[in-house]
């Protein structure tokens, strides 16, 4: 699969034409753009609704946790690898600080809703990957190995901004679920202070993908776009095993993908 293979019709094969034809073009809406239809699905999939409806099976958020806990020492990672190739001390200091929100708040989190979930400990630390959670951290893996801190932030911003996108939407005023490790759930990527992140993590990207090649800019959208595709897939992996899974979303692919960058 190449990175021209599934552009949207109506979106612009490349940033520069984008750009001439948008005021105030930022690359990430560009790259938003090009992820469709798999951001609409990440972003208004059936678990997100169930969750904040609070009708999300136990069964479902208990499988999905469990990955999610999984995929977060990766993604720490990568993070400690953006820490390292950020271009400013105050970029740095921006993402040491998150750095800490993932290491100690939602670390915290984990451990009490795996509690409340009858999860134990040998569950939780060392689980059964899916192919998707594997798939994954294999994708951060190689973006971080493989590229700069332009391809870090092309994994890490639609990896935080889907979660900031459906904790946030419209139809969500008024939920709160019941359940205290639903409601953190959603709590923790609908403050204030993790969309100002996000925000900031955007105009990283922004600018680090305005200033990149065009071959390079193509390779940013092949990554963003296969993050989120992954983030689909993510959330339909929860209802695997329930009888249910063909009405989980997309039916997005889990394999590490053809990528020649």
């Amino acid at each position: 699969m190449t990175g021209t293979d599934e552009i949207p019709a109506a979106v612009p094969a490349t940033y520069g034409e984008y750009a001439v034809n948008h005021e105030n073009p930022r690359f990430t809406d560009w790259l938003r753009a090009r992820s469709e239809p798999s951001w609409t699905e990440a972003t208004d999939h059936r678990f997100t609704r169930e969750l904040r409806a609070d009708e999300l099976d136990d069964a479902v958020f208990r499988r999905y946790l469990v990955q999610d806990y999984a995929f977060l020492e990766t993604l720490v990672g990568a993070f400690g690898h953006a820490v390292g190739d950020a271009p400013t001390m105050g970029a740095k200091s921006r993402l040491t600080d998150f750095l800490g929100t993932l290491t100690d708040e939602e670390s915290d989190y984990f451990e009490r809703s795996f509690d409340a979930l009858g999860v134990d400990e040998s569950a939780h630390d060392s689980p059964d990957l899916t192919p998707t959670t594997a798939a994954f951290r294999d994708l951060l893996l190689r973006a971080t190995g493989r590229g700069g801190y332009a391809e870090t932030l092309a994994v890490l911003v639609p990896a935080e901004w889907v979660y900031l996108a459906w904790a946030t939407a419209a139809d969500s005023d008024g939920d709160r679920p019941d359940r205290f490790y639903l409601a953190e759930w959603v709590d923790l990527h609908a403050v204030p202070a993790f969309e100002e992140f996000v925000g900031w993590l955007r105009a990283e990207l922004d600018r680090e993908g305005a200033a990149a090649s065009e071959r390079r800019q193509e390779r940013l959208a092949d990554l963003f776009r296969r993050t989120v595709e992954l983030e689909v897939a993510f959330f339909d992996a929860a209802y695997v095993g329930t009888g249910e899974e063909d009405d989980g979303g997309s039916a997005a692919t889990t394999d590490g993908g053809d990528r020649s960058w």
